[in-house]
């Protein structure tokens, strides 16, 4: 009974915090919501690959969220 309470609260913990993310992206710039999405992309990215390669899962996030970050901002400026 405790781990479907602790599951439960996890999740509805994740919705919200995808509803604040959501909710605090509608005031910025087209380039800083790219270089957002570019940074959450490349950490994702980066954490699933050092994961299954068996490497430092935080170091593969951190490079992918700042190759993902350089990705979405150079990805903005060639579309302006």
């Amino acid at each position: 009974m405790k781990r479907r309470n602790a599951h439960t609260t996890l999740s509805c913990l994740a919705a919200f915090g995808l509803v604040l993310i959501v909710a605090a992206c509608s005031n910025m710039s087209t380039t800083q919501q790219r270089t957002l999405s570019g940074t959450a992309i490349g950490a994702g990215t980066g954490t699933a690959v050092s994961a299954m390669t068996g490497g430092c899962v935080s170091c593969g996030a951190a490079i992918g969220a700042v190759a993902g970050a350089a990705g979405g901002y150079i990805y903005d400026q060639t579309k302006k």
